[in-house]
């Protein structure tokens, strides 16, 4: 048996534990055959009820009894009792869609949850045959058509990566502060001084500590040094000269060198600081950019006067250069008071509306892990309470193959959701902006109407493409159901007449041939 996350590999088989113990007490007891003796009691009320031109009501009973219980023991053979065997050493958890984009998991004994399921280890179970060939091709058949859908990166799972990784250290973040004030405060003023021109892509890549306009520009930050000495960079008589000196030797670097400098660097610091795996994870997601494109997208992020504020509750260090930085935007003055007026309502819609899809995001697989868990607990009340009956079966059926199914769709919504995301912002236009998952994945950050509706649109996927489905599914599930159910009866009650009807021609003629003996005459 295969699942999909990893509280559905440890709540699956806990599910079907507690079914069959459940099954086992209601077996023990005696109550499975209640349903039995309801079924021998209704068909026998309903055959006194029908009216005499039905025919011989005992055989018509007896007809249908035969089928009702027919049915009722292979229900109880196939989807109540018991058979196969499981245990976390048969459940498998399904990465092979994962593997096959290049994304590495974990195994579910190397999460958090095996330490909170470790008592039921060493426990096993045993499932009904027709619930282990439901799970199999539901999973079989969800896993097929996720495997359709072409591999990319998930940019709102790059998004809340980095928006939720900070800068631990104080003295680096301090560093931070301080390379703003000494090298990027004065550098952009002399920049705005100088007034030079500047195409879209070096407009925006001036908008943050780290920009290589700044550093490969003769003027700028080759021109810029520390205000205090930078005990990394020693002494320089040539570049240090004019400055006072202090006792263990330390020198004023550039800010080139403050921020370029190989292994010193406050750029190699600040990578260095950053999880590793998190660096591993972007770089696999990330194929159209180069190894340094993501380090400075994300340090970008990370020392973004936004994005310490979230950390450090401060103000602002740095505003940015221009208004938007988006090639285009805001091309007329009607269109710049249209926009604004938009963002006004979207924003404080969005304020709320962002953070609680992506918590129903994260939330929506642990949830569809609990109701197949109910759902399979719940199975052996509900056969025994529905008197084994098909339509019951079938119903719930499609039921646990929708919640199965579910997966697809939300990794489709995901798919759809990056997929416009990079349609939208990755132009190649932009020159090596374009390069930069940034643009795509900060999407707080923009101001356009357009990247603002996208999220609501985007955002509501995740539950109206399943309400869809499960919509479509009941009403199919009902609809089978009710016809297995009809078609049955229809069944049983063409079985009874025909009984019936066999059983007059045989009192006819055996009447005839009593008669006959009785008399020596032919009737």
């Amino acid at each position: 048996m295969t699942t999909n996350s990893f509280l559905e590999y440890y709540l699956t088989l806990l599910a079907w534990i507690i079914n069959n113990s459940i099954w086992n007490t209601l077996f023990a007891s005696g109550i499975f055959a209640l349903p039995l003796a309801a079924i021998l009691i209704e068909e026998w009320i309903t055959a006194r009820g029908e009216g005499a031109d039905e025919g011989n009501k005992g055989v018509l009973a007896l007809a249908r009894i035969e089928n009702r219980l027919f049915i009722a023991y292979v229900v109880i053979i196939f989807c109540c009792m018991p058979t196969i065997n499981i245990s976390l050493e048969h459940m498998k958890f399904d990465s092979s869609r994962s593997t096959a984009c290049g994304v590495s998991v974990p195994e579910p004994s190397e999460t958090g949850y095996a330490t909170s399921f470790e008592m039921i280890g060493d426990q096993s179970a045993s499932v009904p045959i027709w619930w282990f060939l439901v799970h199999s091709i539901s999973k079989g058949i969800s896993a097929a058509a996720t495997a359709s859908i072409p591999c990319s990166p998930d940019i709102r799972q790059i998004s809340m990566e980095v928006d939720t990784t900070r800068i631990e250290d104080p003295m680096l973040l301090q560093e931070v502060y301080d390379f703003t004030n000494d090298c990027y405060g004065i550098t952009r003023a002399r920049l705005f001084h100088n007034k030079p021109t500047l195409t879209d892509e070096q407009a925006y890549d001036v908008k943050w500590i780290g920009s290589d306009y700044l550093l490969n520009t003769s003027g700028y930050y080759d021109s810029s040094y520390s205000k205090v000495p930078r005990k990394s960079w020693p002494w320089n008589e040539t570049r240090d000269s004019g400055r006072a000196r202090v006792a263990n030797g330390a020198g004023y670097p550039t800010c080139k060198q403050w921020w370029a400098d190989s292994g010193i660097g406050l750029r190699a610091r600040l990578v260095s600081a950053v999880d590793p795996t998190l660096w591993t994870r972007l770089k696999g997601w990330i194929t159209w950019s180069s190894s340094k494109d993501i380090e400075n997208a994300t340090l970008r992020q990370l020392v973004s006067p936004e994005h310490q504020k979230k950390a450090m509750s401060t103000g602002e260090i740095f505003k940015g250069y221009g208004a938007s930085g988006r090639p285009g935007y805001m091309n007329g003055i009607g269109h710049g008071i249209n926009n604004s007026v938009s963002n006004v309502g979207l924003l404080v819609d969005k304020a709320q509306y962002y953070p609680r899809m992506n918590a129903i995001r994260t939330a929506l697989p642990m949830i569809q892990s609990f109701l197949i868990m109910a759902m399979i607990i719940a199975l052996p009340i509900l056969m025994v309470i529905s008197t084994y009956n098909l339509k019951t079966v079938f119903t719930i059926t499609f039921g646990m193959f929708t919640l199965h199914f579910l997966t697809f769709w939300w990794e489709l919504a995901r798919w759809a959701d990056s997929s416009l995301l990079t349609a939208l912002y990755k132009n190649e236009s932009w020159g090596s902006m374009a390069k930069s998952y940034i643009p795509v994945a900060n999407l707080a950050m923009d101001g356009t109407v357009q990247s603002q509706v996208m999220d609501f649109v985007n955002g509501s996927l995740f539950i109206v493409l399943p309400m869809f489905f499960l919509s479509a599914m009941a009403w199919a599930g009902y609809h089978v159901g009710s016809a297995v159910g009809g078609l049955m009866e229809k069944g049983s009650g063409a079985a009874g007449d025909a009984a019936a009807s066999g059983a007059n021609v045989t009192k006819q003629i055996a009447t005839a041939a009593v008669k006959t003996v009785a008399t020596g005459k032919p009737k």
